[in-house]
Formats: structure tokens, sequence, C-alpha cells
């Protein structure tokens, strides 16, 4: 299963063109803020629209500006999970991952649902309501719920940002299980050069709005002028310098 892009969108004056095809495993998308990763993932999520270009995944296409094809976000078998874990607050932990499955009678719906909180290590919590949960077990329940559709790509938006380092270094390795469980594409967005070694198959750079470049953890950190041990704030940092230093080679007059 692979997810193949080749597009060009614009929000304001923010051009962003992306062009790369991912295999299954786990692919991390790494770059400073600002630098268009989210803009691309509500492009595959489907809650934008491209100007031009396709989206497909392994033959089933979801964008095809020239085509006029839009598959809308509902029909697209993705699992997500952002930052802010989205949960329903009046249902319990059970009940928010036995609504994302989607075949099955009910008896079948909440076995599948207890089977995924066994996975991500929350079965234990499956009575409590999310408002109920620290941050890292909210994050262990959006992803059992992402993972409850059978989805066919999984996309998670810099998901543990908000969390204190231990468990963020845990929940990564859960992450790694159940991507290499799962077996389909996985884009990971992060601007944190830790993350980015310790998760990615692959690596996409993300540059002034530019997303093509397929490589290695290290050959991400080395074109971007990262240093070993660089930490979320100076990658951003770097970023925004590049991004200066290139709007003034831009702007400086023509001889």
């Amino acid at each position: 299963m692979s997810l193949q892009v080749d597009v060009h969108n614009r929000i304001g004056d923010f051009d962003l063109d992306a062009r790369f095809e991912l295999p299954s495993g786990l692919s991390v998308l790494f770059g400073p803020s600002g630098a268009g990763k989210t803009r691309l993932l509500r492009l595959l999520a489907g809650l934008d629209h491209p100007l031009q270009g396709r989206i497909a995944l392994d033959g089933t296409v979801f964008d095809d500006v020239a085509a006029k094809v839009h598959v809308p976000a509902h029909q697209r078998r993705i699992g997500m999970v952002f930052q802010q874990p989205f949960l329903l607050p009046h249902r319990s932990v059970h009940a928010n991952v036995a609504l994302a499955v989607r075949e099955g009678d009910r008896t079948q719906r909440r076995a599948q649902a207890e089977e995924l909180l066994d996975q991500v290590g929350a079965a234990e919590l499956a009575a409590r309501r999310p408002q109920e949960l620290s941050g890292g077990q909210r994050q262990r329940v959006t992803l059992a719920r992402a993972l409850a559709g059978a989805p066919q790509l999984l996309l998670l938006d810099e998901p543990f940002n908000a969390l204190e380092l231990t468990v963020r270094r845990r929940l990564r390795t859960l992450v790694r299980e159940l991507v290499d469980r799962a077996g389909v594409p996985t884009l990971f967005v992060t601007h944190d050069p830790e993350e980015l070694r310790a998760l990615a198959d692959r690596a996409l750079l993300a540059e002034r709005g530019t997303i093509d470049a397929l490589t290695d953890a290290d050959g991400a950190l080395a074109h971007l002028g990262v240093q070993p041990g660089s930490s979320r704030a100076s990658v951003d940092q770097q970023g925004i310098d590049r991004q200066g230093i290139e709007r003034q080679r831009l702007d400086r007059p023509t001889p």
C-alpha cells in the first residue's frame, strides 16, 4: 500500500507544493513551524481542497483537480490524531472507541473497542470519561479511536507535543508498535529532532511550503542545518532564520 501526492495549494499568500510517494511504514514529516506541515495533513484528510494536482492511496483517488474528483473527509478511511485529543466528553472511553468502529453489530463493535484499548495499554480506563484522564491517557485512547475504523492511512499531527518528555517517549514506542501492526502508510508530523530520530523509517522535509525530499532522519537534519541534540525551539528558530535570509535575498534589488 502506498500514498501518492502531487499537489499545489494556496491559502492567503502561502503556497504549498508537495510531491512524494510513501510506502507502508512510519514516515516523519519534519520541519520548522510554519513550513506547511499541518496544511498538508488537511489536504490529505480531505479537510481542504488542492488547487492543482492529485492525491491517491493505493489506486483509490482522493483528489484529482483535473478530473474534478474530491472524496470528502468522512468517506476517506483515515485515522487522525492531533495535539489536542478529540473525544466525546459525555461518553465513556470505551464508547468513544466503539463509536469509531465501522463494521459489525453492537457486540462486535464493543469487543473490537476492548481489544484496541488493550493494545494501547488503556483497558483499565474503559469506564472513565475523557475529563478524568491525564494527557498521556487521552492520547492512548485517541490512538485506539484512530485505529478503530481500520484506516488505510494514519495521520498524526504533533500528537505528543503538549506532554511531558517521559510520557512522550513511552507513547513513541507505542506508536512504533501500532504502526508495525497496522501495516499502513503513516505520516507523523513533528519539529522535534528526537522524535524524528526515534520514529522515522523515512523522513519528508517541509521547508518554506515545499515538501518533496524523501530521506532518512540524519539526512533531514543535515539538510536543514540542525545540529545533533538540537531542541524543538532551535529547529523553529533555524527555520525562521533560513526563511528570513531567503526573503532578504528575494527582496534585494537586482544590480
